[in-house]
């Protein structure tokens, strides 16, 4: 295993909640760390920009009282996904906040800087990078990076091409730092199946969806429960990106989701203000390959000591 830094050490499960844009809340992210995973949400989900100074004292406050509690059985770290993409004007204020508040884990995302590295480790925060290829992951490490997620074919939002398998493998060959893997993960197994070929965590994401925490809309909730990979569609046009989507978000908006245009990168846009940006996502919903495995809306807690049979449950058959 990984040389793994304190936040990351000892979790109870070897799971990262991924940070779902706008879907996360302090709900969600509370209810996955005290099931014992790590919860995460972007700190562009709070809007405005003054709501996440109460979202994360909100958070802090609620672990250490769980903490208080269960001294026996405390919860899991939480993390704060930023966004280092140029148009996100937030992230000197949001940065603050987080350095404020001394957020145990980053996930950063298009984008890697040094300066956001720096104002993480000025308390101990470790910070993980998204990276798509191994190109990406070296200049992650290289800018100081603690750690990396990899986002491999089939994970949910903006996804990389690249079989989870070559990913993980070339990144081990010269990394040997925290590494989580993301891809269509959806249940216990295939946690331990990313452990198996070399990662130290699974990122899950799309399965928290049909969570009742989840700030998503019931209809999104039940198409997550309905769908399965078939019903996932890669694009750019939505935000110049290439990312997967679920195809019924795609025709109920009007557009044939098998005959999409490209979009154009230059059309990103992460600024601060309810934009173009939060309504896309809003509208049409990111959603990886792994939902065939999500039969219910449940729980957060539920589904985690569900992940958690499953997982002890493959071990016993691959010890076997």
């Amino acid at each position: 295993m990984s040389r793994l830094p304190g936040a990351l050490n000892k979790l109870p499960l070897p799971i990262i909640g991924s940070p779902l844009f706008i879907i996360s809340n302090p709900k969600l992210v509370i209810a996955q760390c005290k099931a014992g995973v790590v919860g995460a949400m972007p700190a562009l989900n709070a809007r405005p920009a003054s709501q996440l100074d109460e979202w994360l004292a909100e958070i802090t406050e609620a672990l250490a009282a769980h903490n208080k509690a269960n001294p026996d059985k405390p919860a899991a770290p939480f993390a704060i996904n930023q966004i280092v993409h140029k148009s996100n004007d937030r992230l000197e204020h949001d940065m603050e906040m987080c350095v404020k508040y001394k957020v145990p884990i980053y996930i950063t995302s298009l984008g890697a800087r040094e300066d956001i590295n720096a104002a993480a480790h000025s308390y101990g925060g470790v910070v993980l990078h998204d990276i798509i290829n191994n190109k990406f992951a070296r200049k992650a490490i290289e800018k100081g990076a603690d750690g990396l997620v990899a986002v491999a074919a089939g994970a949910g939002g903006h996804a990389g091409v690249k079989s989870p398998f070559a990913l993980i493998q070339e990144i081990r060959q010269w990394f040997d730092g925290p590494l989580a893997l993301s891809g269509a993960i959806s249940t216990g197994g295939a946690v331990l199946a990313a452990q198996a070929m070399g990662a130290d965590f699974a990122y899950i994401g799309s399965a928290f969806i049909a969570t009742d925490e989840a700030r998503a809309a019931d209809a999104y909730k039940q198409a997550i429960v309905d769908g399965n990979s078939d019903d996932i569609v890669y694009s750019s046009l939505f935000t110049g990106v290439h990312g997967n989507y679920l195809a019924p978000s795609i025709r109920a908006a009007g557009m044939d989701p098998e005959n999409l245009p490209d979009g154009d990168v230059k059309t990103m846009n992460f600024g601060g203000g309810e934009g173009s940006k939060s309504k896309a996502w809003k509208d049409i919903w990111g959603c990886g390959q792994g939902i065939g495995a999500v039969s219910k809306v449940q729980p957060a807690a539920d589904f985690v000591e569900q992940l958690k049979r499953e997982y002890h449950d493959a071990r016993q058959r691959v010890c076997a």
